[in-house]
């Protein structure tokens, strides 16, 4: 790990592979229903940041890793703290869907 690697913003490329690579990991996306509608990374499931305590009902388990990602990687970054304070231990930041390089669904 070098000095400015705090300075470097998550890589969704390397985030959905890892999440991929993960068993029981969940990939989700925290955009608002219409932005995860015009396009999202396969496999993902929305959640908007506004209604984060729903996940709770969607995935029960505290201990399952959650790969979060949204437009930029802002929202993203907000849902990771508001999740870790509801006890997810192993959620992840991986960025904004902009630098995706992979396929979209609608």
């Amino acid at each position: 790990m070098g000095f400015f690697d705090f300075l470097k913003s998550p890589d969704i490329n390397q985030g959905v592979e890892a999440c991929r690579n993960t068993a029981g990991a969940v990939l989700l996306d925290v955009r608002t229903v219409e932005e995860y509608r015009e396009g999202h990374i396969p496999g993902s499931r929305n959640v908007p940041l506004q209604s984060i305590d729903r996940v709770s009902d969607l995935i029960p388990d505290r201990e399952t890793p959650l790969y979060v990602y949204c437009r930029s990687g802002a929202r993203s970054s907000q849902a990771v703290s508001l999740l870790q304070q509801m006890g997810y231990s192993k959620a992840k930041n991986i960025g904004g869907i902009t630098a995706w390089k992979g396929k979209v669904e609608r």
